[in-house]
């Protein structure tokens, strides 16, 4: 086995058999950070530092563990100072994913073989500008390319979503669909939320003042998404709280957030337990999935984000939360009602959720997500769903990216992954090849297209 070559993480002739009935399945992307404005605008991209490096907070942590100076990872070097840095501590980046995708990137798009090193740094420099200004590398045919079906971006609720009308009209072949992203909505004890209240006020025209106001304007962002060909919701919470709160409680608590009033950590989870029934209801009344991505703590190192900011690499997850007591109200009100999916960020939390998945048929679990987004977590993943729930009930793979050029690359490395797993599940006479093959062809392509109401 050759590097990142045909039998890339393939260790049986039946892994091979299965990867090769899926390898050219197109893509079906329910969740990515896709820059829609890039993709529409369709101009392309100067330098290899500009598709791999510039946006992906995996990169910039992997240069800081080995000494990279800041000014040369998010700083204000050259483009091509930061990719001649990033070269040369990149042989010591091997056997973190972040490796793997790049490489693959360099294979599968630009054609190129060499190990990114110090010494070939250079030339590949020189060879990936020299393609990336052709008209094959722009976004939409670099998509186009990768047989991409459907792309769900990532949008705030007040956002006005006009990439997407752009998109609707302009780019042939491929279905893009906003996500109903809600997080700031649910971050009452955070000193931005009273900003986001305000944009929604100001994006809806509806006085946000008291609650009824706040849930009506979220209600006509739905509205408004779902026009727009929004299949999904998604929430990112550290711990989601689910009990019953009335009304009142809620109206009493919304007010002390909007007069500026610090909500005690119980009255902080009370709201945020009423506002999650609330956006259930609105999900099931339109057949949504509701997404929620469980358990990072965000820009937990302090001073990366005074300097950079969030979104930078500084997030790190944890043990320390509980799902079945805080989830058990949400799913039983929800029980059957609407598509639900969890994605968590520990892998200690699978044994939990792929229960949860388990007692309800409309619980899915998500790919292994963020931390756990190699061919080691994949595979460990697949496996505890297999073992614990179905198989056939996984959500399938997301990419999950913020760069186009590596978004058939995390799904070559699902792909590639779950045929292995399957194949060893055939080699150990667990299941029949026909029925591997046809889990394959499931869980890379039908399954996720029929999960988000594509087909």
């Amino acid at each position: 086995m050759g590097f990142v070559d045909d039998s890339y993480l393939l260790e049986s002739g039946k892994a091979v058999e299965l990867y090769d009935s899926i390898r050219d399945l197109p893509i079906v992307d329910p969740h990515s950070h896709a820059d829609l404005n890039e993709i529409v605008a369709n101009d392309g991209w100067n330098d290899i530092w500009e598709v791999e490096g510039a946006t992906d907070h995996y990169v910039w942590s992997m240069m800081r563990k080995r000494g990279v100076p800041e000014h040369k990872i998010t700083g204000d070097a050259s483009n091509k100072e930061k990719w001649m840095a990033l070269a040369e501590v990149f042989p010591e980046l091997a056997g973190n994913p972040t490796y793997e995708w790049i490489h693959l990137d360099l294979q599968r798009q630009f054609g190129i073989e060499k190990p990114i090193s110090s010494e070939t740094a250079e030339e590949i420099w020189r060879e990936t500008e020299a393609q990336l200004s052709t008209r094959d590398m722009r976004p939409q045919e670099l998509l186009d390319a990768m047989d991409v079906e459907v792309l769900c971006t990532t949008d705030d609720p007040t956002s006005s979503l006009s990439e997407h009308e752009r998109a609707a009209d302009d780019i042939d072949g491929l279905n893009v669909c906003p996500t109903w992203r809600i997080d700031r909505a649910f971050q009452v004890d955070n000193g931005s939320w009273y900003g986001f209240v305000e944009e929604l006020e100001s994006a809806t025209g509806i006085r946000t003042e008291t609650l009824s106001g706040f849930l009506d304007a979220m209600a006509q962002t739905h509205d408004y998404f779902a026009e727009h060909g929004c299949r999904a919701s998604d929430l990112s919470l550290t711990e989601p709280v689910s009990r019953p709160v009335s009304r009142e409680r809620a109206r009493t608590l919304y007010q002390r957030a909007i007069d500026g009033q610090n909500l005690t950590e119980t009255g902080v989870r009370d709201l945020q337990a009423f506002l999650l029934e609330e956006v259930g209801k609105l999900n099931a009344e339109k057949d949504w999935v509701m997404q929620l991505h469980i358990g990072p703590v965000r820009d937990y190192r302090d001073s990366l984000y005074e300097t950079v900011g969030a979104d930078a690499g500084g997030d790190v997850s944890t043990q320390s939360i509980e799902l079945t007591d805080n989830l058990r109200y949400f799913l039983n009100t929800f029980d059957n009602e609407m598509d639900i999916v969890l994605y968590t960020v520990d892998p200690t939390h699978y044994p939990s959720i792929t229960t949860l998945s388990r007692a309800f048929p409309n619980v899915s679990v998500g790919p292994a997500w963020w931390f756990n987004d190699s061919p080691y977590g994949i595979d460990e993943q697949l496996r505890q769903v297999a073992s614990v729930d179905l198989l056939a009930n996984h959500a399938g793979m997301v990419s999950d990216s913020r760069k186009l050029m590596s978004f058939s690359s995390r799904f070559e490395m699902f792909r590639r992954s779950l045929a292995n797993m399957l194949g060893d599940l055939v080699d150990r006479g667990q299941i029949p090849m026909a029925h591997a093959e046809n889990l394959a062809t499931h869980l890379a392509y039908d399954r996720p297209k029929s999960l988000y109401g594509f087909e």
